[in-house]
């Protein structure tokens, strides 16, 4: 199942403007989520957005709650679709799993975007992670409720999704020093059935 995997950056490249517009077009189910990330934030925090899509409506809420933004993204399609919406942002054409910016932020987000790696690849996201979160840093990504692969499917081709267990993530953000303020699993209420992670970096006090 985890050939799917690699098809992933094509498949949304490929479906790009037809995401775009269906995204567009949905209800904003999620939304109260990303509005405690925001509150979690400093003003005109920095952030890091990880699989940014298009641009909307994440990081253009972001943008407009004064937030400045760095997203990252496999798709040029997206990329591009992000600079004309936030030219005032930054936006770069990369893969996640390999991203080296060499600067740490104040947020990072890896929404509907990580669970679509390898069970390896994820656990290689937490150095990512690491590297980039900076002093008292909120992480925020979303995962599959329990251990597992799901294929779905979107326009008519195969959409690989996969989540460690949950005793594995909180083992891997213990590992990075980050620890878990929130945790709702299949939240229908405000994450249209989502299950969602919260974390922060751990302030370490010195006597």
């Amino acid at each position: 199942m985890q050939d799917k995997a690699s098809q992933i950056i094509d498949h949304y490249e490929r479906h790009a403007t037809a995401w775009d517009a269906d995204r567009r077009a949905a209800d904003w189910n999620d939304k109260p989520w990303h509005d405690r990330f925001i509150k979690a934030l400093p003003a005109a925090a920095d952030v890091l957005d990880l699989g940014c899509g298009s641009g909307v409506p994440v990081a253009r809420h972001m943008a407009e709650r004064g937030l400045r933004v760095t997203g990252v993204d496999a798709s040029r399609t997206f990329i591009s679709l992000c600079r004309e919406r936030l030219p005032e942002h930054e936006f770069v054409v990369g893969d996640m799993r390999s991203l080296q910016l060499a600067r740490q932020f104040d947020g990072v987000l890896a929404w509907d975007s990580f669970f679509h790696l390898t069970p390896d690849d994820q656990r290689g996201m937490f150095d990512v992670f690491a590297r980039h979160a900076g002093p008292s840093a909120v992480l925020m990504f979303n995962s599959g409720p329990r251990h597992g692969e799901s294929v779905g499917q979107y326009r008519g081709d195969p959409l690989y999704h996969v989540s460690l267990g949950p005793d594995e993530y909180t083992a891997l953000l213990d590992g990075i020093g980050l620890d878990v303020i929130a945790h709702v699993v299949e939240d229908w209420t405000s994450a249209g059935g989502r299950t969602v992670w919260l974390a922060q970096r751990r302030v370490h006090r010195t006597a």
